[in-house]
């Protein structure tokens, strides 16, 4: 496994404290008209960092969808856009999901042994499901002459591989960033929002949610017939929060980075766990994906306009691709059909009787839904997810939580992540005014910035789930 010097991760040690300070005063000191080959060969050389290999994957995707986007915008063809996302789509299943094909196939016709050594454990490229996203967007989006064709090569490339979105999101779609590749200002204000966007972000991740991972790790690999209720919820509450502050967390950095850069990328989670439904959920849970597969490929389904069950049938279909696209396992698959009946359910009828109900009703039935479908997006089997799902309805037995696990200070974690999983900080900063306010942030942000680095330089558990996706 490699340590934190060896993988370029915003939460690294060599992310925080060489790569970006050298990046930054690079890229300031330059003048405007090469600002974007800096950013570009910084970009490349962030992700050649972890991925030396695949680097080269993807200049090839960016060049093949250069020449894609020229010939579907001469040609005005349904073709040449079939032949570009099919092309994307071989690229996305051969890397990420080809061994999941054989490993199923092999269940029924021993297909491995067959296979050359060179087709046996493909390596999943870091990043390949957002930069696939973030490339098919662009080039449907020329066919829709929502955008014009990009004739600077490195301008769609800067566009692909910047790197404060490349590994994990958001989405950046061309349209919402264009503009901004051509011409952005960055002052002092615009710099430190980011900075505090970006400490928040570091300190969700490092603070938080390497914090209760440790937790949920250890449950989810205890045997199934030893857990008992209470260390089945303890790590399945643990899981639920680490995987959302390790994602928005990640988001935050992001987001905090493209301002420093002059980019203003859009919000990315809307505190999903206050939603009372699930349809809510995924208007809360990572906007950026949920809003890509409904413009390219629920609406140009039919989305509602075929009928009920035609709207049913669509809703099925993406959401089973949105389990997929977090995975390559049936685990995940289900995860999405999963979240699919449930929304499926509530526009047959279960909404309508959700409005009826008590609000704190509401909000308990959607998160208990979301709790019980992170069993299956976070165990490594379908039957594992099932035992662990059998421990949190109490069939193993209830037993009590050992006090190694449930220490003081992670009491003190998950309720300060319960805290901020609301949107509760936000409306204690607003009763802050002039230097009061910025005083108390400076002061926050500072000490929240030297944990963080304490953290790093005293632990290498510095997980990273959405690296697998």
């Amino acid at each position: 496994m490699k340590g934190l010097w060896d993988i370029m991760v915003f939460s690294s040690p060599i992310f925080l404290f060489f790569f970006l300070p050298i990046c930054l005063w690079v890229y300031f000191l330059t003048p405007k008209r090469l600002k974007n080959l800096v950013l570009l060969i910084a970009s490349l050389f962030f992700y050649a960092w972890g991925e030396p290999f695949f680097i080269l994957l993807m200049l090839a995707s960016i060049l093949l969808n250069y020449m894609f986007a020229f010939l579907i915008d001469r040609h005005s063809g349904k073709l040449w856009l079939a032949i570009g996302v099919s092309c994307n789509l071989l690229f996305l299943i051969f890397f990420k999901y080809f061994n999941m094909l054989v490993q199923t196939a092999n269940h029924f016709f021993a297909v491995e042994s067959v296979l050359p050594e060179g087709l046996k454990n493909i390596a999943l490229p870091i990043g390949i499901s957002f930069y696939t996203f973030q490339i098919m967007s662009y080039i449907i989006d020329v066919y829709r002459k929502n955008v014009p064709v990009q004739k600077n090569i490195l301008k769609l490339a800067l566009y692909i591989s910047l790197f404060p979105q490349l590994i994990a999101g958001p989405i950046v779609r061309y349209t919402d960033v264009v503009e901004q590749i051509d011409s952005r200002k960055t002052d002092a204000g615009k710099i430190c929002e980011g900075i505090s966007r970006f400490i928040v972000g570091l300190s969700k991740k490092v603070l938080i949610s390497n914090t209760v991972a440790q937790t949920a790790d250890l449950m989810f690999h205890t045997d199934s017939a030893a857990l008992e209720f209470w260390g089945a919820w303890l790590g399945i509450i643990c899981y639920t929060l680490q995987i959302y502050f390790d994602f928005s967390g990640y988001s935050d950095m992001a987001i905090g980075l493209g301002k420093m850069f002059g980019f203003d990328f859009l919000e990315n989670f809307n505190y999903p766990y206050i939603s009372k439904s699930i349809q809510e959920f995924w208007r809360r849970w990572h906007i950026s994906l949920s809003s890509w597969f409904r413009d390219y490929l629920y609406i140009p389904l039919g989305g509602n306009r075929k009928g009920k069950t035609r709207t049913y049938l669509n809703n099925g279909i993406v959401f089973l691709l949105c389990g997929l696209w977090h995975g390559a396992s049936w685990t995940f698959a289900f995860w999405g059909l999963y979240h699919g009946f449930f929304l499926i359910l509530e526009k047959m009828f279960l909404g309508r009787y959700l409005e009826k109900v008590w609000t704190p009703f509401q909000h308990l039935y959607a998160l208990l839904v979301v709790m019980a479908g992170w069993v299956f997006f976070r165990a490594d089997t379908f039957c594992g997810a099932v035992q662990y799902l059998k421990a949190m309805a109490g069939m193993n037995g209830f037993g009590s939580v050992d006090p190694l696990h449930l220490s003081f200070y992670l009491f003190a974690v998950l309720l300060i992540a319960a805290v901020a999983s609301a949107p509760v900080l936000p409306k204690i900063k607003e009763r802050f005014h002039g230097w009061k306010r910025g005083t108390a942030e400076f002061l926050t942000l500072s000490v929240l910035f030297l944990l963080c680095s304490a953290f790093l330089a005293g632990n290498e558990y510095n997980p990273f789930i959405y690296f697998r996706f």
